[in-house]
């Protein structure tokens, strides 16, 4: 399969073909997204719950990410990768943005990263485009900053914040974005930006727009912490391993594994064997 460029996504838009992404976080899983023929994929700093047991994103580092992203890349050579910029790797300063955005596009060969925020990091996605590196904004919900948002909850529900939501809409697309993500937002304000935005929006739990993203531990049943109302669940495959295991365990315990078929036998005749045991009597 061919991967997508920028000017297929921008004509997808046009042509009102909704782009499929998902979160994917190692070689494995990133294999089986290439194989269903999926349009992009992101590896988000949620690997910091998915995969590595954090309570939240914050605590992800760049070397985290850059690691997923490369197996992710041997994983799924012919798919769109984004790289998730996490927690204070672009906060700081535009150097450091545009550092370590280069850092994603030299050592993980990622397409393009994704940083969260409108207004507030304009700055830093200009500087980062005008290195040459594709970005996705971020804005709504965003788990880096969501103790400012008082916790996990969705946002522009009411007019003031569906204002701000919009202006920060803007702002991405202004400093110079390719695409922007909105995350927990109602869908009439989501189907308002799609429309005034050139570019591509794409929602996670924000209705209907360009493109939908899930998060891989949610529509299959990894993540058991808690799943968002915006989930739609396709597998369970907690269940599905967890019973695996169960069954493991028991045949180990009762002697039903391994049996004759799971085991190599050895090539010379047993008597040779036995004599080489007893030398070590």
């Amino acid at each position: 399969m061919a991967k997508k460029s920028l000017v297929d996504f921008i004509k997808m838009k046009k042509d009102g073909e909704q782009v499929t992404w998902v979160t994917a976080y190692d070689f494995p899983m990133a294999s089986f997204v290439e194989q269903a023929g999926m349009d992009m994929i992101l590896v988000g700093d949620s690997l910091g719950m998915i995969v590595l047991g954090y309570k939240g994103t914050n605590p992800v580092t760049m070397e985290d990410c850059i690691s997923h992203c490369q197996a992710v890349r041997r994983g799924a050579p012919h798919t769109w990768i984004v790289g998730d910029m996490p927690f204070m790797s672009y906060q700081i300063s535009d150097a450091d943005a545009v550092a370590n955005a280069g850092r994603f596009i030299k050592e993980a060969d990622v397409d393009c990263i994704k940083l969260e925020g409108g207004v507030r990091i304009a700055s830093r996605i200009r500087a980062i485009t005008d290195a040459g590196i594709l970005v996705i904004g971020h804005i709504g919900l965003t788990p880096q900053s969501s103790g400012q948002l008082g916790g996990f909850k969705a946002q522009g529900r009411d007019v003031v914040n569906a204002r701000a939501l919009i202006k920060d809409a803007l702002a991405v697309q202004e400093a110079g974005a390719y695409a922007l993500l909105v995350e927990a937002v109602p869908p009439e304000v989501t189907g308002f930006i799609a429309k005034k935005l050139a570019i591509p929006v794409y929602s996670i739990g924000a209705g209907p727009a360009d493109g939908q993203l899930l998060i891989c531990g949610d529509m299959l049943g990894l993540f058991q912490a808690f799943t968002p109302k915006f989930v739609k669940k396709y597998a369970n495959v907690a269940e599905i391993e967890t019973n695996a295991f169960k069954e493991y365990v028991k045949d180990v315990k009762s002697g039903l594994f391994p049996t004759d078929e799971h085991v190599y036998h050895i090539l010379e005749p047993e008597e040779e064997f036995q004599k080489m045991f007893a030398e070590f009597k």
